[in-house]
């Protein structure tokens, strides 16, 4: 962390946040904005805007900026972990619907690693993305259930080899709208829709883009297998429990596949699902993983309970 730091800026013409990089290179260009956005830096003695262009010879007081070693997992004792597996080598954890799996950004608590962090500290500086703090994979905060954590740099580099050969079987539970009497294989080339300010997933050959909104665009092919093991029938609905099994991993590939399908998962609105009352979340839950130990390469088999409307 850079502290009480005083510069003379003799080049004119550069950002604010620019002439901070070229003093300070240890820092990032996103913790410049956030300091200068924080009232952190003072140009001769006010505050500015991140791009105000510099004329030269003005003063530049930094009393805060952070540097990249400082991009890190804030622990927070106050997250509540549900563990289901511990070793030397491996965490994991049954998350709850409507918690993040990791922050976006470092002064961020409450996640599922902010509690890692804070109980497992060795946990932090794994991986190749700091706030993930070794975690091997992601599921979406309204997505419940099991997490993998890895305790140690050889362990992450095992698991994350083995969730990029695609050998790493995950099962899901979804609940979805109405009655599905077979089970079968989905398969679609997915990619992030280009018109839309948030993350929604859809098929690339499939879909309103024009020729031009595709160009660019790096689908991901996703394979989705599922089958209905329960069938809820009421005077207003019907649903159905399905046991999903993936080994890909794209962004949403459960529930983007499953609503291209015509199965909508209950409560996921952003997929076209009926919104339902007092429901905060959807009813998709990540219930096991069966993959290799990445100490002794022994086959394990790790499950988290049912969720409640599973149970239920």
């Amino acid at each position: 962390m850079i502290r009480n730091k005083s510069i003379e800026v003799k080049e004119g013409g550069v950002r604010l946040d620019a002439a901070l990089l070229l003093h300070f290179p240890t820092s990032t260009r996103a913790f410049a904005r956030e300091a200068i956005e924080s009232g952190a830096v003072l140009v001769d003695g006010r505050r500015a805007a991140k791009g105000l262009k510099l004329r030269g010879g003005e003063t530049i007081e930094v009393r805060e900026l952070a540097e990249a070693c400082d991009n890190v997992v804030a622990p927070d004792l106050s997250v509540r972990l549900r563990e289901v597996f511990a070793d030397d080598a491996i965490l994991a954890y049954d998350k709850p619907s409507g918690m993040p799996v990791q922050p976006l950004k470092r002064s961020e608590l409450g996640t599922l690693m902010n509690g890692v962090a804070a109980r497992h500290p060795e946990c932090i500086p794994l991986g190749d993305r700091p706030l993930l703090a070794g975690a091997v994979h992601r599921i979406d905060a309204d997505t419940s259930g099991l997490v993998l954590v890895a305790r140690t740099a050889e362990a992450f580099e095992n698991l994350r080899g083995q969730f990029a050969a695609q050998t790493v079987e995950k099962t899901y539970l979804a609940l979805v709208e109405g009655t599905v009497a077979a089970g079968g294989t989905l398969e679609n080339d997915l990619v992030h829709d280009p018109t839309l300010p948030f993350c929604r997933m859809i098929d690339i050959h499939h879909n309103r883009l024009t020729r031009a909104q595709c160009e660019g665009l790096k689908p991901l092919h996703a394979v989705t297998n599922f089958k209905p093991v329960e069938f809820i029938s009421t005077e207003t609905e019907e649903q159905t429990l399905l046991e999903v099994t993936i080994f890909t991993g794209v962004t949403h590939q459960i529930r983007a596949q499953l609503a291209l399908a015509g199965m909508h998962i209950v409560n996921d609105r952003l997929y076209g699902a009926f919104a339902v009352e007092n429901m905060t979340g959807h009813c998709l839950h990540a219930l096991a993983a069966k993959f290799r130990h990445p100490a002794s390469g022994d086959p394990m088999d790790l499950r988290t309970p049912y969720p409640p409307w599973a149970r239920a």
